[in-house]
């Protein structure tokens, strides 16, 4: 449909606007790169070893991280001889890391989304704002709030909803918060709505005390819906960069995280870190928040976000 198309536009501007950080970091050098080593003299042979090392300077300075800067430059170095250029073999050999690490996302009525992850990161934020795009695409959410520890997080919480204008379950402070998921679940199944977006407390993932508390609180979604959670999405502040993928690990074993979401790429130039997510952890993005506005949260595309990344100087 041409809305969807304009839509989807809208999504590539925003996602456009929120890399320029990391694209002005990256894209000039890039750029120069491209423009050496494809000349036609040189199209079709193998990369030269300052060209590499160059590539590689370029890509570990945009967090895309060792693992996968290795992968890139194997995949480059082997395909260069068929006389593609060097701008084509980076963009495919991303653009396969992440289909490598695409999945399908689960489905169940009503849709329960755990949103896990530290302190700092941007969970609470990032419920509203899922709220909001669930609700401008003419579903139905709720907002569980299950953070009952921190003081004054579910009025902040409340906040949000009132702005993306859905119904949020709550409790008391310093209630069970594997009670109040179980309640926002069925009250969710009740009442028609979909997706029930729960905010969890934040935790640091060395805190076992913590983290065994996560698993309660998926056991009993479990109970009261078999096969929910659904989606399980941590939440990962662009602007620690490799950090975040000690994160990530602790928090799949416990929770089994499904997909993420990147806040604050915006704020960083090292935008590359989605690439290191989707090779390390072969985690897909799911959504980017690219600004402060509820609407700042977007849907994340792979084939958008390395066109945004990689494409000749704007």
């Amino acid at each position: 449909m041409p809305g969807d198309r304009l839509d989807r536009m809208g999504f590539f501007d925003r996602l456009k606007s929120g890399l320029t950080r990391t694209t002005e970091q990256i894209a000039r050098r890039f750029d120069a790169l491209v423009g050496q080593a494809d000349t036609p003299e040189r199209r079709g042979r193998p990369i030269d070893v300052d060209t590499a090392e160059a590539l590689e300077e370029l890509l570990i300075s945009a967090d895309v991280g060792v693992a996968a800067t290795d992968r890139i430059l194997k995949a480059v170095g082997s395909r260069a001889r068929h006389g593609e250029s060097l701008r084509a073999l980076v963009q495919a050999e991303i653009r396969a890391i992440f289909a490598d690490a695409d999945r399908p996302v689960p489905t169940g009525t009503p849709h329960v989304v755990l949103i896990v992850g530290v302190n700092g990161t941007g969970k609470t934020t990032t419920v509203g704002k899922l709220a909001n795009l669930a609700r401008s695409q003419g579903q139905q959410p709720l907002i569980c709030a299950a953070d009952t520890f921190r003081a004054a997080a579910v009025d902040q919480l409340q906040i949000w909803a009132d702005r993306a204008g859905v119904e949020m379950i709550r409790t008391r402070d310093g209630a069970d918060p594997a009670a109040v998921v179980y309640d926002a679940v069925v009250a969710g199944s009740a009442r028609g709505r979909s997706p029930v977006l729960v905010d969890t407390a934040g935790r640091l993932h060395t805190r076992a005390n913590l983290m065994q508390e996560l698993d309660k609180i998926c056991r009993v979604a479990a109970r009261a819906l078999p096969g929910s959670p659904h989606e399980v999405l941590i939440v990962l502040d662009a602007t620690v960069g490799q950090n975040g993928l000690t994160q990530a690990r602790e928090f799949t074993s416990v929770a089994g995280v499904t997909g993420v979401v990147l806040t604050k790429l915006d704020g960083t130039a090292k935008g590359g870190v989605a690439v290191a997510i989707a090779h390390d952890l072969k985690l897909p993005i799911r959504f980017v928040g690219v600004g402060e506005g509820i609407d700042d949260l977007i849907p994340f595309s792979p084939d958008e976000y390395v066109t945004a990344l990689f494409e000749e100087t704007w």
